[in-house]
């Protein structure tokens, strides 16, 4: 630090305020401190950092074991808004979802001395683990509400399913069947909520629900049974992309044009689902909103702050061609 100092022209203690993203910093003298460490490769020493200031600058992260589009974009948005914030991160995964393994999770991360943890897993299960914890850490969840008295951001499921029901609706569909995802995950919980709720105001029945896993494969299974019972499908809204163009594939393979035949709607918005045959209507989810408001809130809870209870993310539909039934 002192040839940092030396270099930069400044002192042992401003080396460190700009290190510690101290605000009486000027950003001229900031700008040289920077430049300094980057000439030199200075790397700090988190370590006697930490014991200096009791400061670790270390956000921990618990999440799932998945490469799902949900949870790996919102890990990807966390750590992106922590290192804007100054702050590393270290991830823990688990590969069982179950109060047992977060708890365990859990204290593998308070063992590395984090000054919060952030929680992307969303099924019910983890909730019974959080709470206990939740008075010696500071906490958020980053995607589902999982506990009461932690701070939660997320994107309204329900309110994104409520979008593409009533795009459906309004372009003529009735019978609106749904594929949901897994019963014990939040999201697939209030994506059919959301679901049943444009339809009960519409005055309408829900057809019934398939479930899937939340891959193609089980998108693919499911569009099968519907081909059975093509005689009653107007549309069809599926939780995911992912099984979404599982979807399609039952049907292709069946004769069953999309959107000619059947309206499709996903959930996501996975880079992918532009290029579908056809283009897929979807519902985006902000995830850099959540990711930056997460670790926002984590902050405030670090610091001492009184912070709000919840952030909620609006969901947006983007309308693409398998929605939209051409009149001839």
């Amino acid at each position: 630090m002192a040839d940092v100092a030396r270099l930069a022209g400044v002192s042992h203690m401003t080396v460190s305020r700009v290190l510690n993203n101290h605000t009486a910093v000027r950003e001229e003298t900031r700008r040289r401190v920077l430049a300094a460490i980057k000439e030199l490769g200075y790397q700090p020493n988190t370590a006697a950092r930490a014991l200096a200031t009791r400061r670790s600058g270390v956000i921990g992260v618990l999440t799932i074991d998945t490469t799902l589009y949900g949870p790996a974009g919102t890990l990807y948005a966390v750590e992106n808004a922590a290192r804007r914030a100054g702050f590393s991160l270290t991830i823990t995964s688990i590969k069982t979802v179950d109060p047992r393994s977060a708890a365990e999770g859990l204290d593998r991360l308070t063992s590395q001395a984090v000054e919060g943890i952030v929680v992307i897993a969303p099924s019910s299960q983890i909730g019974q683990a959080l709470s206990p914890l939740h008075h010696r850490v500071p906490m958020v969840t980053a995607g589902d509400a999982l506990a009461g008295d932690v701070p939660a951001v997320y994107v309204d499921q329900a309110g994104g399913a409520r979008l593409a029901t009533n795009h459906l609706l309004e372009h003529g569909a009735e019978r609106i069947w749904h594929i949901a995802g897994p019963r014990s995950w939040l999201h697939a919980q209030a994506r059919a909520r959301g679901w049943r709720s444009a339809l009960k105001a519409a005055g309408l029945q829900s057809p019934g629900v398939l479930y899937g896993d939340w891959t193609p494969a089980s998108g693919y299974r499911a569009g099968l049974l519907l081909v059975e019972k093509i005689q009653e499908v107007d549309a069809v809204f599926v939780a995911n992309d992912q099984m979404a163009l599982g979807v399609l594939r039952a049907f292709h393979e069946h004769g069953i044009r999309v959107p000619r035949d059947v309206l499709l709607v996903g959930f996501d918005d996975i880079p992918e689902a532009a290029y579908f045959a056809p283009p897929l209507t979807t519902i985006r989810q902000d995830f850099a909103a959540v990711g930056e408001h997460a670790i926002r809130l984590l902050i405030s809870e670090i610091s001492g702050e009184a912070a709000q209870n919840s952030y909620v993310v609006p969901a947006q539909l983007i309308v693409r061609q398998s929605s939209i039934r051409r009149s001839h």
